[in-house]
């Protein structure tokens, strides 16, 4: 009887030490983190490169990278289908998703949360300097890009242009073809089309690669425009592009701005996200070799446009430094 009990005790001992093995090594695996960015001519994709490689140096237990996309709106998509674990977003296209509208209407996003403000989406309208365009209105029955099909530059394209009555939707005044922005700038400069939108960064690498083989004109707004723009969508703001940031220009440049965000689900855990957050905040000299845009990456502006509920985990962090709302 003695040894029966004995030979029970041992057998519950060992099944009991291979379950606890088990256990520490599903603990130990990696937490893969795919961060969604845009196409490879803008800032989000150099940047979320530089953000990977950096929770892979201060996080422990993480493997992360970076994966080019069409921008917002399938960054959310597969955050939605658990194919990205971050993503960058624009806050116009952020607060559509969470609350279920414009192309959201049928599947609102409400695990998004956010992590930080990051810098101003800057909204470039380029067209050659020798093609006589000088104001937005003037594109009427010309070749326009608006960006990929399904980014949030599209989207930024028809809210501005719809303000110049131009409606490329319903084919009405305007053609389009929809590119990258890589490919954007190989349109304009080959002549293939006659305007392009870039959002992005100042100064942002496509806007550059065209100034810097053609002659381009960056377009501005008219100050009526801009305040009948940002009063009927409050998440674009005024912003300069400063003369001299491009070959040619020669003047300053009055255009829009959407902020960019840093935005995460739900369900990623508290820790996990706090040491994101610290480690964004705590190494951003290092982005900004990445990108000149991440100098604006700064920590008294983390909830600054940010139009999805904090995730706790930055929130935490953000209590600890006293800037927490």
């Amino acid at each position: 009887m003695k040894n029966s009990k004995l030979i029970w005790i041992l057998l519950s001992l060992f099944t009991l030490a291979i379950i606890a093995g088990c256990g520490g090594g599903a603990s130990n695996k990696p937490v893969n983190v795919n961060i969604a960015t845009a196409t490879t001519g803008g800032v989000y994709y150099p940047l979320g490169n530089a953000m990977a490689q950096l929770f892979n140096q201060k996080i422990s237990n993480i493997k992360s990278s970076a994966q080019a996309t069409a921008g917002t709106p399938q960054n959310i998509l597969l955050m939605q289908k658990k194919e990205a674990e971050v993503a960058f977003a624009q806050n116009g296209v952020a607060y559509y998703a969470y609350n279920g509208q414009e192309m959201f209407k049928d599947k609102p996003a409400k695990f998004l949360r956010g992590i930080t403000n990051l810098y101003p989406n800057v909204m470039h309208i380029v067209v050659r300097a020798d093609s006589g365009i000088t104001s937005i209105k003037q594109l009427t029955g010309k070749k326009f890009v608006p960006g990929a099909v399904g980014s949030a530059t599209e989207i930024n394209s028809k809210e501005i242009l719809g303000q110049y009555g131009l409606d490329y939707k319903e084919k009405k005044n305007i053609k389009v073809d929809y590119l990258g922005y890589s490919e954007a700038a190989d349109a304009l400069k080959d002549g293939h089309v006659d305007a392009i939108l870039i959002a992005g960064g100042i100064p942002t690498a496509a806007v550059l690669d065209a100034a810097t083989s053609i002659k381009v004109r960056v377009l501005g707004i008219e100050p009526d425009m801009m305040q009948k723009l940002t009063k009927e969508m409050p998440w674009y703001y005024e912003v300069i592009i400063p003369k001299g940031t491009y070959a040619g220009q020669s003047e300053d440049v009055r255009t829009v701005a959407v902020a960019n965000l840093l935005v995460v689900r739900e369900d990623l855990s508290s820790d996990m996200v706090y040491q994101m957050t610290k480690a964004i905040h705590e190494n951003q000299p290092t982005l900004v070799t990445a990108h000149k845009a991440a100098t604006d990456i700064k920590l008294q502006d983390a909830y600054k446009g940010m139009t999805v509920p904090m995730h706790p985990g930055a929130e935490k962090y953000y209590k600890e430094k006293g800037v927490a709302k």
